[in-house]
């Protein structure tokens, strides 16, 4: 959520920010709507003050009244106090609604985009930061997708996975469970070895904690809602590995927090039919292990860069072709200022997979969350969060499988074996 402040002192920035993420011109004027109704907010409040005052001056009065035998002025006094009574609660009802409808408003505004934000529409307007220059492997004529893969070898199992929940959970059987966990323990080592610290959090999360995020409202129908414990499932270890430090004041010296965790994940996507969501492509529950860190704003984009390259080494330790893209407006999502995607290109499918998105979302999530830090001028302001995926499990999987396939099997990188032990998957 973007501060108040901000949104008045940097006005044309907030618009340019919204034109870039292609919003249309007549939507602009929530930009308007949010400084009316502050400027109605503020105003609002000064009445009921003013009231509130008027009402403990005249109390104060009335007993002076009475003490000194004046009853009949006293009354009357008594009679404005009741009346200045009925009005504050009025405006205590309007400052209420005013603040409730402004909250709304700021929700419904994303982050303003970084300058370096491309202008685009959609992915196919995203810009390539880092291109794929070596040549593709080549694989054998026999090559075959990931699902056929899957059956061929008994790695995972969809059939399974919908007769026991539904269509998009898979079941990880033999090795293909065992090279999952592998994945998992490599990932995680790789952040400790990158000083994060490990956090197992919990898999569901209360309505404060994915609205501090920026779950809730934008991806509500993107999340498994527990209706009865009103808990969501998680889409991310992002989400109370982020809110862990929800509503604490931090000093300068904590900085750069950094975090990982690993954690299966949930999401509602609409599913839609075709190769390009076969298999695992597109699921519903996954596996990812994620990096967060929560840093000083002058030094945030920095730290994205180290995260960045964090996630690059672990792709070229899996020995998979990638390129990392720049998102342009119109494919940034609502709470991030600038994101970087990296994407493994799939031989056997012969297109890039989503692998990882890495963000700043500078002060939008903190601001929700009330997270801030107390600085040299011993004021408070706010911190920046990141978080990256290192890596998606599911797709990762997909992109081991084909682009490692040989006649005798699914070679296993040299990085894994320690893990796996075994160096051939068949």
């Amino acid at each position: 959520m973007l501060v108040l402040s901000f949104i008045r002192e940097h006005q044309d920035r907030v618009i340019a920010g919204l034109k870039t993420r292609n919003y249309p011109d007549e939507e602009l004027a929530i930009v308007d709507r949010i400084i009316a109704l502050d400027d109605q907010r503020k105003a609002t409040q000064k009445q009921l003050d003013d009231l509130l005052a008027e009402g403990k001056q005249l109390s104060k009065q009335i007993g002076a009244l009475y003490k000194s035998g004046q009853r009949a002025e006293g009354d009357q006094l008594k009679a404005k106090v009741a009346e200045a009574k009925a009005a504050s609660g009025q405006l205590q009802e309007q400052l209420q609604s005013v603040k409730a409808e402004l909250e709304q408003t700021l929700l419904a505004l994303p982050n303003v985009a970084h300058p370096s934000v491309p202008a685009g529409n959609t992915d196919e307007d995203n810009e390539v930061y880092q291109d794929w220059t070596e040549a593709f492997p080549e694989l054998p004529a026999s090559a075959l997708p990931h699902w056929e893969l899957a059956k061929k070898y008994q790695i995972f199992d969809l059939e399974l996975g919908t007769k026991l929940t539904g269509s998009g959970f898979p079941l990880y059987r033999g090795k293909g469970a065992k090279l999952q966990r592998a994945l998992i323990n490599f990932f995680l080592d790789e952040a400790h070895a990158a000083g994060y610290e490990e956090i197992i959090p919990p898999h569901l999360v209360n309505a404060d904690s994915a609205r501090g995020t920026g779950q809730l409202p934008d991806k509500e129908g993107q999340m498994y809602h527990v209706t009865l414990d009103e808990l969501y499932l998680i889409p991310t270890a992002e989400v109370p590995i982020t809110n862990m430090y929800r509503g604490d004041i931090l000093a300068e010296g904590d900085f750069p927090i950094k975090l990982c965790g690993y954690t299966p994940c949930f999401r509602r996507e609409a599913g839609s039919y075709g190769a390009h969501v076969r298999g695992l492509n597109r699921v519903h529950q996954f596996d990812k292990v994620e990096i967060v860190q929560i840093e000083h704003p002058d030094r945030s984009y920095d730290t994205l860069q180290a995260m960045l390259q964090h996630v690059e080494g672990l792709l070229q330790k899996l020995e998979l072709p990638y390129r990392i893209l720049r998102l342009c407006g119109g494919d940034l999502g609502h709470t991030s200022a600038l994101t970087f995607d990296f994407e493994v290109y799939s031989l056997a499918q012969k297109r890039w997979l989503e692998v990882s998105s890495v963000s700043n979302f500078e002060t939008y999530q903190s601001n929700r969350m009330k997270l801030r830090y107390r600085g040299a001028d011993k004021k408070t302001h706010l911190a920046h969060t990141l978080n990256g995926s290192a890596l998606a499990l599911a797709r990762i999987m997909a992109s081991l499988l084909e682009n490692h396939q040989t006649p005798e099997g699914i070679r296993i990188p040299a990085a894994l074996q320690a893990y796996t032990r075994f160096e051939l998957l068949n």
